[in-house]
Order: structure tokens, then sequence, then C-alpha cells
């Protein structure tokens, strides 16, 4: 399992690794900084040019140089990339953010708890939920899939 986690908070960063540590699934967790950062990730440009394509993207939506809601709008208009599952994990309960956010097409959205407890169980949840429940697209397998109407 491949988990992309977008975010610029160290602290944030450590706390889901840590929470994602205890966990019996095989994962590797790669960290992009920022917004643009994530997309040449998931876009495999510059230094990620190795990059492996993540199975879920974990993306906070304040994000420097590129915002959370950018990205989340630049992935979704991607056919190579839209269908990668994109959970909204950020600090903000705004009403407002949470529409756009499902607007763009986020597949979740999750307020960071403020307690470290609460967030270890969160990330239990979701592991539970996302990674152990769902059947998700084997990476890659949307690459060149055209859809049409019948």
């Amino acid at each position: 399992m491949q988990i992309l986690l977008i975010e610029d908070n160290p602290a944030d960063v450590r706390l889901v690794q840590e929470s994602l540590s205890e966990s019996r699934l095989r994962h590797n967790i790669h960290i992009a900084e920022d917004g643009v950062a994530g997309l040449q990730f998931l876009r495999k440009e510059g230094r990620f040019a190795d990059a492996v394509t993540p199975d879920i993207v974990l993306l906070d939506l304040n994000l420097p140089k590129k915002d959370g809601r950018e990205v989340l709008l630049e992935l979704k208009n991607d056919p190579g990339l839209r269908m990668i599952p994109i959970i909204v994990l950020t600090t903000s309960d705004n009403e407002q953010d949470v529409l756009h956010a499902y607007g763009l097409h986020a597949n979740c959205y999750l307020t960071k708890p403020l307690e470290i407890d609460s967030m270890f169980k969160m990330m239990q949840a979701l592991e539970e939920f996302w990674l152990k429940l769902v059947r998700l697209p084997q990476s890659g397998s949307s690459e060149g899939l055209r859809f049409t109407s019948g």
C-alpha cells in the first residue's frame, strides 16, 4: 500500500506517520511538503521522476505554494490521476471548506483532532476503512481509461 501525504506541518507529518506505524498492514508513506511538490510527485516530475503511484492521498487544504483546493481540482481533472482516492485531512471544520472539497470530488473529508489520542483513533479508523475494507483500483489502472456514455 502506497500512501502520499501532502502536508506542510512537520508535527502533523510525524503524527500521521506514528499513527500508521502501528498498523499490521504493509505500507509506505511518501511525503510532499506543499501542493506543488504533491502534484510533481503524482505526475512523476523533477525529483519525483521515480515516484510510485500512490493507492491513496492524504491532502491538507492549507498548503504553501499551491493550496490543497487547487491540488484537488487539478487531480480530479487529470484523467491519469482522478481515480486515486483523495482524503482531505485538515484542521478546518468550516462548512464551506467541506462543501467545496466534496464539490471538487474529494472522496472523504476529515478534520484533524486536537488531541493525539483522537488522531491515533482517526488514523486507525481511516486505515480500517480505506486500507482494509475498500477495494481500490490497482495503481496505474486508470491510465488511458476513457469513459463513454451509453
